[in-house]
């Protein structure tokens, strides 16, 4: 989900939260109907008193009405409004079960997920309609609405409603689906709105100073001042689409702002530019003057100008978030019964591929083994395992629980899905404590003391020169706009996420790094964090095993992605078996049964026995009875101690599953760390996360991804150590590849020194309005000259932030 999305999401459910104290709506006049605000002479009655236009709206009304929905016209006015002629639209097609397969985007078990485009969403009430469309029908299990494309992403149960009557719903409720085959991905078109706007700003400024020219001048022409009149004319006609058109956005932001109670930063702006109409406006028709419609076009171009100038650096920062780019992954390939790791844009249709344990399946595949467990929860939220049998098609997305699987990949990997399923609602975190923006706050006391400052300069110009008054509004209004203000935050990340990509520590989005810039407590794994997963001394004692034995503890370890079970998989040079009733408990170890014998592979508490002191590693046992053990001796990263001393953080904890027999060891090693604690399960590692959080630290939680999902995920920030054959985790919030492990200091430096170069664009945003208010104040600054100036700014703290940003990289030499 994008950030523009999540802001819509917010924005009406802030809207919604504020109209839980309306107790009743006043019922609209007999001329515009309640639910599309068409005006109508002949209007039907409601049995509650609402009056509709026509049959249709009324029935969509009693609809929404008797399943609990009526804070669909809570949150807006007139919402259900519909443009031009409804259509009778034909989806018989989408019986034909071929035509459906190529719509979903996910279909399994009876689950199905479908992305439809649907054009006639238009404001918050569409959104709070579509997001409880369970409530119309019980097999709708959920809808995720992306606002800015007018999407909306819809899991139902074939069982109870297909695709058919999906759309049917849909459009019953005044929302039809646009369907076609050419675009299953239901892409929006391409918004050329703010080229049109900019383009008719720049027609209507160019012509309207060519004409306006005379005016600057002494006009004793006789036949300029006879066609004075004309042309002052022409340009007010000309300026009325700049006002219509080219400026709207700007009047519905701050309606829409003011509608909900808060000043955002277009008010100032959108009252400059009625001021200034206003008065060009008076002045001609009152034939006293030319008026600024010259000024007022050029306003317009170089505000339009900032904005596609921001767009287009925006555009630039941003990138398809896809596991290339967020993921060093590799998968295991099966070729000629060798295992090769590979990575996943080269997997091809027909590659057999293995998938162990809690591993994600990369591509659309078919299973090749006897049977297998799918967890799909990451794609539909469904927490209960599907169970497969050899044959059947399994989607990307869905993760193994069990054995080790073998697939044939039937599609090469979509890149694009796996970026939404990573972005899945199932996955976001509840932040116990969001972060309110720094730029939010300011703007808001800035705006209102801009208002205060014009509303007393104007008071004391109307006093002393009428003429200049206007001007000096005008001015004030338009050269301290804070647009310079809100665009530090968003590019000081931007490009510190940038930096942070080209060093291989690959963060999910800018807001996860201004939450790095507050970390103060850094909780550490231990074994695969802290330590190197592929390389230790393993040792083996007890009684020897036979071939059948290492076979099974291979075969085990194989379908296990724990850095030790990988270790013990590359060691025993053995063939493999098929074994059954294999299961996996995160942090405590591994059993299976071969030829009726239940073998046990993991910690001492699991499987029974001990280690030796100083030692970690893991047991191994029969019908019960231990039959050896594996210790080794843990070999940590190459200046692991100097990445714990220089940590720029209050606070750091370290939580390991292993026993504390390198306790001493450990706290001489790292005496930065204050709180070490041993024989961690991944649950105690939540919980202690969650204490921290509660007395106020931001925690970073750095691990392996594996038995720290959970820990991750609780984090404000959960930043995951890649091998590079690690296994997709998603409950992350970046990915460190393990051979930059020693600038972890240098990223979080940068990142807490980014929020630095924030605070020191404020003060060079501030700096630039102190110096153009004074002008604008004395009335040396005129209109057009502060709409040049405005962009300017904008550039300035841009072109100072990357700067800035840069430099603070190259002396972290990253």
């Amino acid at each position: 989900m994008d950030l523009l999305t999540k802001v819509w999401h917010l924005s009406y459910h802030i809207n919604n939260l504020s109209y839980i104290f309306v107790t009743m709506k006043q019922t609209n006049s007999k001329t515009s109907c309640y639910h599309c605000g068409d005006d109508c002479p002949d209007l039907t009655i409601a049995a509650d008193n609402h009056y509709f236009c026509c049959t249709g709206c009324k029935t969509v009304y009693e609809i929404f009405s008797e399943n609990g929905l009526e804070g669909f016209y809570l949150l807006n006015d007139s919402p259900g409004q519909q443009k031009g002629t409804k259509k009778s639209i034909d989806y018989s097609h989408l019986k034909n079960s071929e035509v459906t397969e190529k719509l979903l985007d996910f279909s399994d078990d009876g689950i199905n997920v479908v992305t439809l485009f649907l054009p006639a969403i238009h404001c918050s009430s569409c959104v709070y309609l579509l997001e409880n469309l369970q409530k119309l029908h019980s097999g709708i299990v959920k809808v995720v609405v992306n606002f800015p494309k007018r999407q909306a992403r819809i899991t139902f149960k074939s069982a109870k409603i297909s695709l058919y009557e999906v759309a049917v719903l849909l459009d019953k409720i005044g929302y039809e689906p646009n369907l076609s085959l050419e675009s299953t991905e239901a892409k929006a078109k391409k918004d050329y709105s703010l080229l049109y706007q900019l383009g008719v700003s720049g027609f209507v400024f160019g012509n309207t100073m060519i004409m306006a020219l005379p005016e600057y001048f002494d006009m004793n022409d006789t036949t300029l001042k006879s066609f004075a009149p004309f042309f002052r004319g022409l340009m007010l006609v000309l300026s009325i689409p700049v006002i219509l058109y080219s400026a709207k956005d700007y009047f519905k932001s701050a309606y829409k702002g003011l509608k909900n109670s808060f000043i955002n930063i277009d008010v100032p702006i959108a009252l400059g530019i009625i001021v200034l109409f206003s008065r060009s406006a008076y002045e001609v028709l009152a034939g006293i003057g030319s008026g600024y419609f010259d000024s007022l076009a050029g306003l317009i171009f170089f505000l339009l100008l900032g904005k596609f100038f921001q767009r287009k650096t925006y555009d630039s920062l941003s990138f398809e978030r896809d596991y290339k780019s967020y993921f060093p992954l590799a998968i295991t390939v099966l070729k000629e019964g060798i295992e090769v790791s590979t990575t996943l844009e080269k997997l091809v249709v027909g590659d057999r591929i293995l998938v162990r344990n809690q591993e994600l399946i990369p591509a659309d595949s078919i299973l090749i083994s006897e049977k297998a467990h799918i967890d799909n929860r990451f794609v539909t939220g469904e927490s209960s395992l599907i169970a497969k049998t050899s044959g059947d098609k399994i989607f990307a997305g869905g993760k193994q629980e069990g054995s080790a699987i073998e697939l044939e990949v039937l599609k090469t990997v979509d890149q694009s899905y796996l970026t939404s399923l990573w972005n899945n609602d199932a996955f976001d975190k509840d932040k116990t404590k969001p972060f309110k923006s720094v730029t939010d706050q300011i703007s808001k006391y800035f705006t209102l003391a801009i208002l205060l400052l014009t509303t007393i300069a104007g008071a004391y110009w109307f006093t002393v020169d009428t003429s200049m008054a206007f001007q000096v509004i005008s001015s004030i209004l338009i050269v301290a706009c804070p647009c310079a203000l809100a665009l530090s935050a968003p590019f000081t990340n931007g490009n510190t996420l940038r930096i942070f990509g080209r060093n291989h520590f690959f963060v999910k989005n800018a807001e996860t790094v201004e939450t790095l810039g507050k970390v103060n407590h850094v909780v550490w794994d231990k074994t695969g964090t802290l330590t190197k997963g592929d390389q230790v001394d393993l040792k083996y004692s007890g009684e020897n095993p036979s071939q059948t034995d290492l076979s099974v503890l291979k075969s085990m370890a194989r379908q296990s992605n724990h850095p030790l079970s990988r270790l013990l998989n590359q060691s025993l040079k053995v063939d493999l078996l098929q074994l059954s009733d294999f299961s996996e408990i995160p942090g405590q170890g591994l059993s299976a049964t071969f030829e009726g014998v239940k073998y046990k592979l993991g910690s001492p508490t699991f499987v029974g026995g001990e280690l030796s002191k100083n030692k970690s590693g893991f047991t191994w046992s029969k019908d019960d009875q231990v039959v050896g053990k594996y210790e080794l001796s843990h070999i940590y990263r190459s200046g692991i101690d100097e990445v714990i001393s220089k940590m720029p953080v209050t606070h750091q904890s370290l939580l390991t599953g292993d026993h504390d027999g390198e306790a001493e060891k450990i706290n001489q090693m790292f005496s930065n760390i204050e709180t070490t604690r041993y024989y961690q399960k991944p649950i105690d590692k939540l919980n202690y996360i969650v204490e921290r959080q509660k007395s106020g630290d931001v925690v970073a939680m750095i691990g392996d991804g594996l038995n720290d999902a959970g820990a991750l995920q609780q984090s404000q920030v959960g930043i995951s150590i890649s091998e590079d054959v690690n296994g997709f985790s998603p409950a992350c919030d970046a990915i460190l590849d393990a051979k930059k492990f020693d600038r972890i200091p240098d990223f979080l430096n940068l990142a807490k020194k980014s929020r630095q170069i924030i605070f020191a664009s404020f003060i060079l945003s501030f700096a630039y309005n102190t110096v153009g208010l004074t002008f604008a104040i004395m009335g040396m600054l005129s209109p057009v000259v502060s709409a040049i100036l405005m962009p300017l700014s904008s550039i300035s703290v841009v072109v100072f932030v990357t700067i800035a940003t840069n430099l603070l990289a190259k002396k972290h030499n990253l």
